[in-house]
């Protein structure tokens, strides 16, 4: 099943999550670290300032083993809705965002 994902991004973890989808840390995950790191990628950062995406995830409950391993140490307030593609949302690409809020981090 594939999912619209809207959430409120934790920016205090920004530097850690950025080094997490750059490094092998949610890529090496299985079974779903490849599409997580893909999910963040198609993301983006919507006027509201949500971050919206679409991903794939075969779990009973959606996205139940992502927000474990991943989602709810980084996001806040995560709402899903399946679709049935993935799509592309207006907004700035979430991947620049987070690398801009890591420079500045302290």
């Amino acid at each position: 099943m594939i999912y619209h994902v809207t959430a409120r991004f934790r920016t205090d973890t920004a530097a850690v999550f950025l080094a997490k989808l750059t490094g092998e840390t949610v890529s090496s995950q299985r079974p779903d670290g490849p599409e997580i790191v893909a999910a963040m990628k198609r993301a983006v950062v919507n006027q509201e300032g949500q971050v919206e995406w679409s991903e794939m995830c075969f779990c009973e409950t959606p996205l139940a083993h992502e927000r474990a391993t991943v989602l709810d140490l980084h996001f806040e307030d995560i709402v899903t809705e399946p679709i049935d593609a993935h799509k592309s949302f207006e907004g700035h690409p979430f991947m620049e965002h987070l690398r801009a809020l890591s420079s500045s981090a302290p």
